[in-house]
C-alpha cells in the first residue's frame, strides 16, 4: 500500500491497528498478574519478581534494534510471524515452568517476541497511513494499545481470580493466535518500500546516524515523560492505600478515557499545526495532573488528576511518535519505532526505581509532586531547543537574502 493515498481507514490499517490491539492486551493481561503468580507459586522475593518486568523490557529493548534492521531491507512478514510465534510459544510456556528459573526464561523470549511485533506493526502502519494525516493516523492507531490497558488488567485478573493462572496463559495464547489469520490477510501490507539502493557502508552508517539525530528530541522527550507513567505502574495502588482512598483504580479508568477522547483531536491538530502546542499544552496538563494527584483526598480528585494526565498523556505520545516518524526516511522507520518503544521502555523502567528511592524519603504524595519536575525538565528542554532552532532558521534565512 503505497503511503501517498489519502484514505486513512482502508482494510490494511484496520487490521493493523487490531493486530496491535491483541498483541497489547496479551501484555496487558497479563504484566499485572505476574506479580501475584509469582510470589504465590514460587514464595520469591520482591526482587525476583522485579525481574519477572525488568527482564522482559530489557530483552524487547535489545530485539528492537536488530527488528529495525531487518524492516530497513523492506519485508516486514517473516519478522512479525516470528515474534507472534516466540510471544505465544512462550506464553503457553508461563504455565509449564516448573522453577523460577525457567519463568525469567520464558519472560526473556516473550520480551525478544513482543520487541520484534512492536516494532513491526506500527512501522507496517506508518506505511499504510497518508504522510499528510500522519499524526491522525498514528493518533487513531494509538487508541489500540489505550483500549488493551483498559481492559487487560480487568480481564486479566479476573480470570487470574477465578480461574486460575492456566486458564490466563490459555487465553493469552489464543490472543496472539488470532493475528495469524489477520497477518496473512493482510500480507500486502506488510511488503515494505523498498529502501534505495546500498551504497557503501560508511553512507549507510551515516544515513542511521542523521536519522538518529533527528529523532533523539522526541526520544527524550518521550523518556521523560515515561519516568512519570513508571511511577504510576508502580506505586498508584501503594498510594490509594497511605492516602486512604478506596477507589484510586478509577485512575487507569478515567487516564484511559481520557486519551482515547483526546487523541483524535491531537492527531489531527499536529498534522494541521504541528507538534508546538500540542507538547507545551500536554507537559502543563500532565504536570497538573501529578500535582492533583498528590493532593488527592477524595474520589473526584482522583478522576480530575486521571482526566489531567490522560490529556496531556494523549497530547504528547501521539505527537512524539508522529514526529519521530515523519522525521526519517522510509526505510528508517522502522529505527523510529524502535527507538519510541526503547525510550517508553526505558523510561517506565526508570522510573520505577527512581520515583521508588524519591518515596521512600518524601512518601508516595511527595514523590508524585517531585515526579512532576520531569515534565517541567520536559517543558524547559523542548522551549530551549525549539528557540534555538528558530534562531539558527532566522540567521540562514537574513543568510539567504544578503
Amino acid at each position: 500500500m503505497n503511503s501517498h493515498q489519502e484514505k486513512l481507514w482502508s482494510k490494511e490499517f484496520i487490521i493493523i491497528t487490531v493486530c496491535n490491539f491483541l498483541l497489547f492486551l496479551n501484555l496487558q493481561m497479563i504484566l499485572p498478574s505476574f506479580p501475584v503468580y509469582t510470589k504465590d507459586a514460587f514464595q520469591a522475593s520482591d526482587f525476583t519478581v522485579s525481574l519477572v518486568t525488568s527482564l522482559f523490557a530489557l530483552s524487547a529493548i535489545a530485539t528492537r534494534f536488530f527488528a529495525a534492521g531487518i524492516l530497513r531491507k523492506g519485508k516486514a512478514s517473516v519478522i512479525l510471524y516470528c515474534g507472534i510465534a516466540i510471544a505465544s510459544l512462550s506464553t503457553a510456556g508461563y504455565y509449564w515452568c516448573g522453577s523460577i528459573l525457567l519463568l525469567l526464561v520464558m519472560r526473556v523470549l516473550f520480551g525478544i517476541g513482543f520487541g520484534l511485533s512492536s516494532t513491526t506493526l506500527p512501522t507496517m502502519a506508518a506505511d499504510v497511513i497518508p504522510q499528510k494525516r500522519m499524526g491522525e493516523g498514528i493518533g487513531y492507531f494509538g487508541l489500540s494499545t489505550s483500549l488493551a490497558m483498559s481492559l487487560g488488567p480487568i480481564i486479566g485478573l479476573s480470570l487470574l481470580g477465578n480461574y486460575g493462572f492456566g486458564t490466563l496463559t490459555t487465553v493469552g495464547t489464543v490472543v496472539l493466535i488470532l493475528i495469524f489469520p489477520l497477518a496473512f490477510v493482510n500480507r500486502s501490507a506488510a511488503v515494505l518500500p523498498a529502501p534505495p539502493s546500498a551504497g557503501p557502508l560508511k553512507k549507510a552508517n551515516h544515513s542511521t546516524g542523521e536519522a538518529l539525530k533527528k529523532i533523539a528530541l522526541p526520544g527524550l522527550l518521550n523518556l521523560l515523560l515515561s519516568i512519570t507513567y513508571g511511577g504510576l505502574l508502580s506505586f498508584l495502588a501503594l498510594f490509594g492505600k497511605e492516602a486512604h482512598l478506596t477507589h484510586i483504580s478509577y485512575f487507569f479508568l478515567f487516564n484511559a478515557l481520557a486519551i482515547f477522547i483526546i487523541r483524535p483531536f491531537s492527531g489531527k491538530i499536529f498534522d494541521s499545526k504541528g507538534h508546538f502546542s500540542l507538547l507545551t499544552a500536554g507537559a502543563l496538563s500532565v504536570m497538573y495532573g501529578l500535582y492533583t494527584l498528590s493532593i488527592a483526598s477524595s474520589t473526584g480528585y482522583i478522576i480530575l488528576s486521571a482526566m489531567l494526565y490522560g490529556f496531556g498523556y494523549g497530547m504528547i505520545q501521539p505527537s512524539v511518535q508522529a514526529w519521530m516518524i515523519k522525521a526519517v526516511p522510509v526505510e528508517q522507520r522502522g529505527l523510529a519505532n524502535s527507538m519510541f518503544f526503547n525510550s517508553l521502555d526505558l523510561g517506565v523502567a526508570a522510573g520505577s526505581m527512581l520515583l521508588g528511592l524519591i518515596a521512600m524519603h518524601q512518601g508516595y504524595a511527595g514523590m508524585y509532586r517531585l515526579s512532576a519536575l520531569f515534565m517541567a525538565v520536559f517543558l524547559v528542554l523542548y522551549l530551549a531547543v525549539s528557540l534555538l532552532h528558530k534562531g539558527k532558521q532566522q540567521s540562514e534565512d537574513v543568510r539567504k537574502s544578503a
